[in-house]
């Protein structure tokens, strides 16, 4: 047997230090008349199994979803409707009475699920922030199937009540989350993908990748621009234009961004996790510390968030 392990990527490590935790997995079926409003927390995927209904938000027009169609919406409170024009009905009020499967209207011609997250650490909310309000992944669009097939895999998760269930929902909540990510990535233009869209790009991608991989040591921007076989003022400007930080000022936050999330576990302590990240000093890493996350090492690791 040949074993391979794969290698890590910026975004997987970014993903490492966030704290997704499943909250729920809800179907809805509906036919005739019907409208409902959401107002989820924090993410929520959905996909219609069946059938076709509109999906409406602040955020721009009306879009008509058909069946295999995917959607992801961010904060923001969204209507799912057999039209635009039905007046719509709470759907904190239909759930409560039917637990985690509801119907609407007469009849069901339409079939949706559901998956909701919620986030335990800031590294999450960063890449939350970074998608939009809300977006669809067509059915035709590649990578649509297999959204579909992990919410279908989520719900008959949540609703066998196996041992271990909650453990499999996270992670397919995970998964799901890497695919709306990998959609967006692929498919949004540069203005709107902040750092994410430095993997867009082959040369940044390898800086990105040689920074994550060695948080630890103090990188000269002559080094990066190596890695990126570009001229120093040429990659300075580059990563600065896709990334939205200097190269330097963005391992430094990443060193930092390591620290916290080690002090977060608090298995180790300040000085470890100081001389792990490269540092001669408690003082030196207190000051770098500070100056990103607002508050002392110790401190942090006292409370465990910012």
């Amino acid at each position: 047997m040949i074993i391979q392990s794969v290698a890590s990527d910026p975004l997987s490590d970014v993903l490492a230090m966030t704290g997704l935790r499943a909250a729920c997995s809800v179907r809805l079926q509906a036919g005739g008349v019907w409208a409902l409003r959401f107002r989820p927390i924090e993410l929520k995927f959905n996909v219609v199994r069946r059938g076709e209904c509109w999906l409406l938000t602040e955020h721009g027009p009306a879009q008509r979803l058909v069946a295999g169609d995917c959607f992801v919406v961010s904060r923001t409170p969204f209507v799912l409707a057999s039209s635009p024009e039905v007046e719509a009905v709470d759907a904190a009020v239909v759930f409560s009475h039917e637990g985690a499967s509801a119907t609407m209207g007469v009849g069901d011609d339409v079939e949706l699920l559901g998956g909701s997250v919620c986030v335990e650490r800031p590294g999450a909310v960063e890449l939350i922030d970074l998608l939009p309000a809300a977006f669809v992944i067509p059915a035709r669009a590649a990578g649509a199937s297999s959204f579909a097939w992990l919410l279908d895999e989520l719900d008959r998760e949540w609703q066998s009540a196996q041992v271990g269930g909650f453990s499999v929902c996270n992670d397919l909540l995970r998964m799901i989350f890497v695919h709306a990510l990998r959609y967006h990535i692929s498919t949004a233009t540069l203005d709107n993908l902040s750092w994410l869209g430095g993997l867009r790009d082959p040369a940044i991608a390898a800086v990105l990748g040689a920074i994550h991989r060695q948080p630890e040591k103090p990188w000269r921007l002559v080094e990066l621009a190596d890695i990126a076989c570009l001229s120093r003022s040429s990659f300075a400007a580059r990563f600065k234009a896709q990334v939205g930080q200097a190269p330097v000022e963005y391992a430094a936050h990443w060193r930092m961004r390591v620290a916290a999330s080690r002090l977060q576990k608090g298995s180790e302590s300040v000085s470890a996790v100081a001389a792990s990240l490269g540092y001669l000093s408690d003082a030196a890493f207190g000051v770098a510390f500070r100056r990103v996350h607002g508050t002392s090492p110790g401190r942090y690791r006292r409370t465990g968030s910012l």
